[in-house]
């Protein structure tokens, strides 16, 4: 297999692996509140990927979001998202995914988003256009280059902010600038998910700030992939992480910079 037929499988497998063991019934602990929680499912799941990968590339890297840490000799390094959406997964929620990316050292190679429940399957990088179930990706890519021009105003935006962050003016003000900037808000709770469909046409755009890798790379690889364009900026202390067509990247950074103190 190359890397996106390992990745491919991988997360349809540990997928798969966490819907079975939810319908078998779990316990959930909280990490750091009462929404962000862990289940057995996420640990098992992760064990799972970090084993094939030891097997079929053990010169690689991991980092997995429940602990997976080895230090590889390739330069290359897995990210593994086990269970992305952990609160919706735990509530009987369909949107939920299993996510890993590769990175070298200087960027992410590639990106592979799978969503059991739905059946769809998202991968794209470097050396691969992005698709959905094997269907190439093309809404960056018609002739015309109208979903790159479209302004936010013009496209749903999909957004995450936990209800203490809003409490904090120096991550409320910029966050509240880019979401008034965008046509309609979306908050449903898996950013994998959500970029997901940013590279499919279904959600306009997207941002979040303080996004761990295993949250951000194998969506900005497949967003990337597709066309799209893909932006970081520091506001406030706080890194914001955004996806979309070009325009709308460019105007969701200005309205985060807008609520900036300094």
């Amino acid at each position: 297999m190359d890397d996106y037929q390992l990745a491919a499988a991988l997360v349809r497998e540990a997928g798969q692996l966490a819907l079975l063991m939810r319908m078998a019934g779990l316990q959930s602990q909280q990490k750091t509140s009462i929404s962000d929680v862990v289940t057995a499912a996420d640990h098992a799941a992760e064990a799972y990927v970090l084993e094939q990968l030891q097997r079929c590339r053990p010169q690689d890297g991991i980092l997995g979001e429940e602990g997976a840490s080895v230090q590889g000799s390739s330069g290359r390094t897995w990210v593994i998202d086990p269970v992305d959406g952990t609160y919706n997964f735990l509530h009987g929620s369909t949107y939920w995914c299993s996510a890993i990316a590769l990175k070298d050292q200087s960027d992410v190679l590639l990106g592979a988003i799978f969503q059991p429940e739905e059946d769809k399957l998202w991968l794209g990088g470097r050396a691969h256009p992005a698709s959905l179930n094997g269907e190439r990706l093309t809404v960056f890519h018609d002739n015309r280059g109208e979903r790159n021009a479209t302004p936010a105003a013009q496209l749903g935006a999909a957004t995450y902010i936990h209800p203490s962050w809003l409490m904090d003016p120096l991550c409320a003000m910029p966050w509240h600038a880019a979401a008034t900037s965008a046509a309609a808000l979306r908050m449903l709770g898996s950013g994998s998910c959500d970029l997901g469909r940013v590279a499919d046409g279904q959600i306009g755009c997207w941002f979040q700030h303080s996004c761990p890798e295993w949250d951000w790379l194998p969506g900005k690889a497949i967003v990337r992939a597709a066309g799209g364009a893909v932006d970081t900026v520091r506001v406030n202390g706080l890194e914001w992480f955004m996806a979309g067509g070009t325009t709308a990247v460019r105007e969701l950074r200005a309205a985060l910079e807008s609520g900036s103190v300094a």
